[in-house]
């Protein structure tokens, strides 16, 4: 091509601005190198104190949030809520007869089960019992969960239309089961920003499976950041080696060398965005700088050689293996003290569609303690009134056994028209139980709750308002909760 011509169609728009904004990622590439360049004065230091004052892409919180950081104990693959929170006493009468047509009206089922010439009902095997000042009913699976109730917002009546596995967490972690948009941590990340400039504002741990479950993959796309900038993608720590992959410097190389070496291509790469505008250079380089700085962070994080003999005794014999539920559990308060904002620990396992008395005691034991201990650690700590802590999967299962049905022995399928999450912490009302369901655990009665609601709430609770918080992307506005989504005000404080 003519230089001449190649020269006048690179004077695009997009290019003007972006050689304009060069300036910019000049200024942020010197704060990275020296944060104390561009130090506030005394007063606006002092004002900035609080963590909350620390935005992202916001200018300011639209109202006073009531908590500074979220962490999500994800049951990825759907924890049946017949066996674990929503009792069910009239389904006894029920063993073995089939679902009333006039409850299942027609609904759609999966394919696992469609091909079934009967839906027989399956009532749970495992006692229930009433526990806290308001008697909720906890299945006897969940002995420690029962024992901080009074902390809990039981919500029994969340739903969503996926009904397979990808598609439905997809769903749930981004708004969309169509894979591509933003993660609600990345949302986070975005609006608010991080407070400490030494770890990540989105942290996700993934937590062993046991053995002999099943279970369902999990797609770093989960936790990415779409089309938002990519620092806000959520930055996940392995269980074994090196929390996050060369961290550690190979054998010969100091820190001084390695300080020396990102210097160095921060310089060619700030080159590059002189020359093109990409605002992504610009993000590659603050990620570099994030990676020198967590080499420092990180080993201290997951030292937990100073935790009291009483603490890690509280989540459990497990809490010294790293990778366990009850490990990461610990590791998600010490990533909130660190004002972490928002951290996501995935326990996967719960798809039973066969065998669930069999498998289910095992995984809810190996959950049941450390969760607790995560809400009684926060609370005992002073941090549960300013921590959101959440716990849930992407649907619920349902009242009908997939397969062979016998007194001991039941499986079942997937059920998003009803399923059990709870909330503890900031914002949220201690020791309630909200909304209910029919005697088959099948439909919502009363207070549904869908999972745009769940996500406009939890956005709530930070002190953003979820249709506010947009970000353009091919000539529209997008949000976490889409179109939709409103505030279940009767769980707020």
């Amino acid at each position: 091509m003519n230089p001449i011509e190649q020269h006048l169609q690179a004077e695009t728009r997009r290019y003007f601005f972006g050689r304009m904004a060069a300036g910019v990622g000049t200024a942020a590439l010197a704060s990275l190198t020296n944060p104390q360049l561009f130090a506030a004065d005394t007063a606006t230091a002092q004002a900035s104190a609080d963590p909350l004052a620390t935005l992202g892409e916001l200018k300011a919180l639209h109202h006073p949030p009531k908590a500074k950081r979220v962490i999500w104990l994800f049951m990825a693959d759907g924890p049946s809520q017949l066996d674990l929170w929503d009792h069910k006493p009239k389904l006894t009468e029920y063993f073995d007869k089939d679902l009333p047509e006039s409850i299942r009206n027609g609904q759609r089922i999966t394919t696992m089960t469609s091909g079934q010439a009967r839906f027989p009902c399956a009532p749970t095997k495992f006692k229930f019992a009433q526990h806290g000042k308001h008697g909720a009913w906890v299945s006897e699976l969940l002995p420690n969960l029962a024992g901080i109730v009074d902390d809990l917002a039981i919500i029994k009546t969340m739903n969503t239309e996926a009904i397979n596995h990808d598609p439905a967490i997809t769903y749930i972690q981004t708004g969309s089961q169509i894979p591509g948009r933003p993660s609600m941590g990345a949302w986070a990340s975005y609006g608010i920003g991080s407070v400490n400039q030494d770890l990540p504002a989105y942290v996700v741990l993934h937590s062993r499976i046991a053995a002999g479950s099943q279970t369902q993959a999990l797609f770093s796309r989960l936790w990415g950041a779409g089309f938002l900038p990519t620092k806000h993608a959520g930055v996940a720590l392995r269980s074994s080696g090196d929390p996050v992959l060369y961290l550690s410097n190979p054998p010969g190389v100091s820190a001084e060398t390695r300080r020396t070496m990102l210097d160095g291509l921060a310089e060619l790469n700030q080159k590059k965005q002189e020359q093109v505008g990409d605002p992504e250079i610009t993000s590659r380089i603050a990620q570099y700088e994030m990676a020198f700085r967590m080499q420092s962070s990180v080993p201290d994080l997951v030292d937990i050689s100073k935790e009291s003999a009483e603490t890690l005794d509280m989540y459990g014999p497990e809490v010294k293996t790293p990778g366990t539920f009850a490990y990461n559990c610990l590791l998600a308060r010490r990533l909130a003290e660190r004002g972490v904002r928002f951290t996501q620990v995935f326990l996967r396992g719960w798809d039973h569609h066969g065998n669930l008395p069999g498998q289910i005691p095992n995984l809810s034991k190996a959950m049941d303690q450390p969760a607790a201990a995560l809400v009684k650690d926060l609370k005992q700590r002073g941090m549960l009134e300013d921590t959101l802590v959440v716990w849930g999967g992407e649907f619920g299962r349902t009242v009908y056994s997939q397969g062979t049905l016998t007194k001991d022995n039941y499986g079942r399928d997937h059920h998003p028209r009803c399923f059990t999450m709870w909330m503890a912490g900031g914002g949220i009302k201690p020791g309630i139980v909200h909304g209910e369901t029919d005697d088959f655990s099948y439909n919502v009665t009363e207070k549904p709750v869908h999972i745009h609601d769940l996500n406009a709430t939890i956005l709530h609770c930070m002190g953003i308002q979820h249709e506010r918080l947009t970000y353009r992307f091919q000539g529209r506005d997008f949000r976490l909760t889409d179109v939709e989504g409103k505030l279940v005000k009767e769980i707020l404080v």
